[in-house]
């Protein structure tokens, strides 16, 4: 039991803790417009590779980001975990690992008041700039996803590919907010430091509640 603490803690530490101290530093780094280098330099390595082929699949994929694809993807989701696995909880636990990201977004995007780049953009966009929300959501919405499947999945190699797709695409959302123009940088690793935090923090008390659920009938 002990041994299992410990590893319990460590587990934690290493996706709970440090990606939310990472935030933490972070956040005060563009507070106080340390990250300005940074951004500029990846920003304008990203921007050298403009090409009208590449600027149309960025604007696709942050079409796919924004929130009526995001709610409509969701839903269909839903439905589908409800249909095949008929998992009550499980479609609990998507609904609130997904609005919380977008409840958590917008207090963070308030709290921060970042503005957008004033680098001419490819696309419009609205509202403040600190943490991405495309990014959030992708995260929080693919790892979600993955979670959720992994476990009903009976392959090694099917899992792999639910993992490699789900990281390309909160990988490629990130980047084309960059590419467009729309986000900083240090905005998207913001947006997935604090979204893999609440990620794991909601699917940590999921299954500690699933564990206790489980103890009890084992006990009864």
């Amino acid at each position: 039991m002990c041994l299992l603490n410990r590893k319990l803690v460590r587990i934690m530490v290493l996706f709970g803790v440090l990606p939310l101290v990472g935030f933490v530093l972070l956040t005060y780094c563009v507070v106080q417009g340390i990250t300005a280098s940074f951004d500029k330099r990846i920003m304008s390595s990203i921007r050298s590779a403009e090409h009208p082929i590449v600027t149309k699949g960025m604007v696709g994929l942050s079409f796919i980001g924004n929130t009526w694809p995001v709610v409509i993807i969701s839903l269909l989701l839903l439905l589908v975990i409800y249909k095949l696995y008929r998992k009550r909880d499980e479609v609990i636990l998507f609904m609130v690992v997904s609005l919380g990201s977008i409840g958590l977004n917008l207090l963070l995007k308030y709290i921060f008041k970042r503005e957008r780049p004033s680098i001419d953009p490819l696309i419009i966009e609205t509202g403040y700039s600190y943490p991405s929300g495309h990014s959030m959501a992708a995260l929080t919405l693919y790892g979600a996803i993955t979670f959720l499947i992994w476990r009903h999945i009976p392959t090694s190699i099917g899992r792999a590919c639910l993992v490699v797709v789900s990281t390309v695409m909160i990988i490629a959302m990130g980047a084309s907010r960059v590419y467009l123009g729309v986000h900083y940088p240090s905005d998207v690793v913001g947006a997935y430091l604090v979204s893999g935090t609440w990620l794991f923090v909601t699917i940590w008390v999921y299954q500690f509640r699933k564990d206790r659920q489980t103890s009890f009938k084992m006990k009864a």
